[in-house]
C-alpha cells in the first residue's frame, strides 16, 4: 500500500524517515510523475505493464531464476522497457533515488541555495557526482519555454552584473549581465545576455512579456522606446535618487522587486558558490527564479513542484562540462 504524501507539512525529517528505503522513494516518484498510472516516456502510451521475475519450477534446478530490475515497466504499444527515471534528469544515474529525493528537497527549500561541496558531504557521494547532480536539478528547475506563458500586468525589468571585477591592467571585464523580468505579484523570468544593449534587452523583453503589459524600468538608455511595443512604459529616475514614482492613476512605478531578487541571488553567489562561471550562470539564475515563483507555498509543496519539473528534460555530463 502506497503511503499518502502530505506535501504541505512535509519536511526533511519526515522525508528521511518515510522514504529512506529505495522502493518507497521510487513509489514516491511514480506517484508524483504518474498520478494517473504509468505512462511510457517514449510514445506517451498508458497501456503498460510491470515486469516481474518469472517463477521457475522447483523440480528443475538447471533453470536459473530471471532477475528483473525494481520498478521496470514495458509498453504494450512500442514494446520498450522503462522506469520512472527514464526521460528525466535522473536517467542513467547510478546515484540511489533516495539521495536524489533528498537533494531535490534541499535545493528547493534552501533560500540562498547550497554548494556542491555541502551536498557531497551531506549525501556521502563524490564531489563530482554532487556537482553534476546539482546542475541537473537546476536544469530541471529552469522554465520550459514552450509551456511558460508571457508575463502580463505590471512587469518590472532590471539588470545586474554577476562576477569578478576583472583586471584593471588589461581592462578585461569578467562580469556577466543578468536580466530579471518580474510580473508584479506573479511569476518572473531571468535571462543572461552577452552585454547590455538596446537590441539584446529588447529581444529578451519581447520574448518574455506580453504586449498588453505595462513596463517599469529605471532611467537607463537601453530601455528607450519600449512604450511603442507595450501598453505603457513607466520610468523611475535612479540618477535623481528616485525609487518609487506614483502615477496619475494611483499605481506605483518601481523596480524594487527586481532589486530584492538580485539581493537574494548575489547572497547565493557570494555565500554559497563563491564563483559562478558564465556558461552555468543561466542554470543558477533559473534555480533562484524557480524558488521565487513558488515563494508563497511550503517547502514540501515546492519540493513536489520541483519533482514534477524533471519530466521531459535531460542534461548529460558532456553537455554540462
Amino acid at each position: 500500500m502506497k503511503m499518502k504524501l502530505d506535501a504541505e507539512d512535509l519536511n526533511l525529517i519526515e522525508l528521511a524517515q518515510n522514504y529512506s528505503d529505495e522502493a518507497k522513494a521510487r513509489e514516491l516518484l511514480e506517484s508524483l510523475l504518474w498520478p494517473n498510472g504509468p505512462v511510457c516516456p517514449h510514445c506517451k502510451c498508458d497501456d503498460v505493464y510491470k515486469l516481474t521475475p518469472k517463477p521457475t519450477p522447483a523440480t528443475d534446478t538447471r533453470v536459473k531464476p530471471r532477475k528483473v530490475r525494481q520498478g521496470l515497466y514495458c509498453c504494450a504499444a512500442c514494446r520498450k522497457q522503462f522506469t520512472v527515471t527514464v526521460g528525466t534528469v535522473m536517467e542513467a544515474s547510478h546515484i540511489p533515488i533516495t539521495k536524489w529525493v533528498m537533494a531535490m528537497f534541499i535545493l528547493c527549500s534552501s533560500k540562498k541555495s547550497i554548494s556542491a561541496h555541502q551536498l557531497h558531504r551531506m549525501l556521502k557521494i563524490g564531489y563530482q557526482a554532487a556537482w553534476f547532480m546539482a546542475h541537473r536539478i537546476r536544469f530541471a528547475m529552469g522554465p520550459n519555454n514552450a509551456k511558460v506563458a508571457k508575463l502580463k500586468g505590471t512587469v518590472e525589468v532590471d539588470e545586474t552584473f554577476i562576477g569578478g571585477k576583472g583586471e584593471m591592467r588589461t581592462k578585461v571585464i569578467r562580469k556577466t549581465p543578468v536580466v530579471a523580468l518580474i510580473e508584479r505579484g506573479g511569476n518572473m523570468r531571468t535571462a543572461v545576455v552577452s552585454n547590455v544593449t538596446q537590441k539584446n534587452l529588447r529581444a529578451v523583453i519581447n520574448e518574455c512579456v506580453d504586449n498588453s503589459a505595462v513596463i517599469n524600468t529605471d532611467d537607463s538608455g537601453v530601455y528607450r522606446r519600449q512604450r511603442n511595443a507595450f501598453a505603457d512604459h513607466h520610468i523611475v529616475n535612479h540618477s535623481a535618487k528616485q525609487y518609487v514614482l506614483r502615477q496619475p492613476d494611483g499605481c506605483l512605478a518601481h523596480v524594487n522587486s527586481c532589486e530584492s531578487f538580485f539581493g537574494l541571488f548575489k547572497r547565493g553567489v557570494q555565500g554559497s558558490w563563491h564563483h559562478v562561471s558564465r556558461e552555468h550562470l543561466p542554470k543558477y539564475a533559473g534555480e533562484f527564479a524557480f524558488r521565487w515563483n513558488h515563494r508563497n507555498i511550503t517547502d514540501g509543496e515546492r519540493f513536489v513542484k520541483g519533482v514534477e519539473s524533471v519530466e521531459g528534460k535531460r542534461l548529460t555530463y558532456r553537455q554540462a562540462v
